[in-house]
This record gives C-alpha cells, sequence and structure tokens, in this order.
C-alpha cells in the first residue's frame, strides 16, 4: 500500500534539474515487481526546454534512472548527468 502512496504523490510533478533548468512531468513509474522499488521516472519532456534543447532529447519521454534523484518536494530535482541524451 506504502509504494502507491509515494506513486500517487509524485504523479504529475515538475522535473528540475539540479542547476534549475526545465525537464518536464512525471507521467509513470518504472518499479521493480519483486522489491517494490522505483527503478525510474518517466518524463514527459518540455519541447521547449532550454535543457532540452542543449541535451538534443527529440523523444516525447525521457526514463530517467531513481538513482539520479536529488531531492523531492513541490518538485523533483535530478542530477542532469542522470539524464540521457538521444
Amino acid at each position: 500500500m506504502y509504494k502507491y502512496t509515494i506513486a500517487k504523490q509524485i504523479a504529475n510533478k515538475k522535473v528540475i534539474t539540479s542547476k534549475g533548468e526545465d525537464l518536464g512531468k512525471i507521467v509513470d513509474l518504472v518499479i521493480d515487481e519483486g522489491s517494490g522499488e522505483i527503478e525510474a521516472l518517466l518524463v514527459e519532456i518540455m519541447p521547449d526546454s532550454k535543457f532540452v534543447k542543449k541535451k538534443g532529447l527529440t523523444d516525447k519521454i525521457v526514463e530517467v534512472p531513481y538513482a539520479s534523484v536529488t531531492a523531492v518536494s513541490d518538485v523533483i530535482i535530478v542530477d542532469e548527468k542522470g539524464i540521457p541524451s538521444d
């Protein structure tokens, strides 16, 4: 039950980089079925974001490893190094 509560709390949250640049919003999670741990965030990118353009991201959704999450509050903050490039 606890993992569902966490998923509801972070659904649709805005995702920004550790340097404060917009990335997008969470649309889904990748969860390990055995352990119930979050493995990655599926983020719908903001195509007009400077960071997205600089990184060369062209897909509408990017998978960000959960290990890259540095903080969770009103927004999700992720380390830029963990965001894959196209």
